[in-house]
């Protein structure tokens, strides 16, 4: 078992392969046990995240039971990222293969869910502007504390509707109201690119004559 991601990772497996997974990491034929991201088609939609203890529930009951964490797309889009980023980073290091977000449901491996979870509550009526420092505080934990303070949490505020009470309020707290001094926050896979392709824009335009330099050549 590997602390980091989770899994046995003991098994062997071929090299140069992955093994085969839905959404992050999540084998149904392992385990029925699992989380679902629902997200909309639409940009006035809202995601909805699930914890299904059973691979056929769905429908009404799912809903009325499990469903843990309902957020509006501004706020899901400033963790999606992060948490793409921390999920494949893992995956990777035990060969497995990577995920994506796309509209529709993403399922998630339970350890994977128990996370994005724990993130999702800390921010779900935060103000925006404090959304980057709970990223930077989630990612400074482990796996293992983040596991933790989820199983604390949903045992006593874990359906939706119990927003902004107990352990539920005690998370946004922890995560929102206590930036982390003297850390440069890392950037995810997605900031990199996007600074990559900036500074390449940058310099194509520092290498382009101005139109006084072009005069001048033609005076000389």
């Amino acid at each position: 078992m590997s602390i980091a991601s989770g899994w046995d990772t003991s098994a062997p497996r071929k090299a140069g392969r992955t093994e085969p997974a839905e959404g992050f990491g999540y084998h149904p034929e392992r385990e029925a046990h699992h989380f679902l991201v629902a997200l909309p088609r639409s940009t006035g939609g809202m995601v909805q995240i699930y914890e299904v203890f059973e691979a056929d529930m769905a429908g009404p009951a799912l809903e009325s039971r499990n469903l843990r964490v309902v957020l509006d797309l501004d706020r899901w889009l400033k963790i999606a990222d992060a948490l793409a980023d921390e999920f494949n980073g893992r995956l990777r290091a035990a060969g497995f293969k990577t995920g994506r977000w796309k509209a529709g449901h993403v399922p998630l491996a339970r350890l994977f869910g128990k996370e994005l979870v724990l993130l999702a509550w800390a921010i779900e009526e935060a103000d925006p502007a404090l959304i980057p420092t709970a990223v930077l505080n989630w990612r400074g934990l482990s796996p293992e504390e983040r596991w933790w303070l989820y199983t604390m949490t949903a045992a006593q505020t874990g359906h939706h509707t119990q927003r902004g009470r107990g352990w539920r309020k005690a998370v946004s707290a922890a995560l929102t109201e206590n930036p982390v001094q003297g850390t440069t926050p890392l950037l995810t896979s997605a900031e990199r690119r996007r600074e990559a392709r900036l500074l390449a824009r940058s310099r194509g335009a520092a290498e382009q004559p101005s139109l006084l330099d072009i005069a001048t050549r033609k005076d000389c």
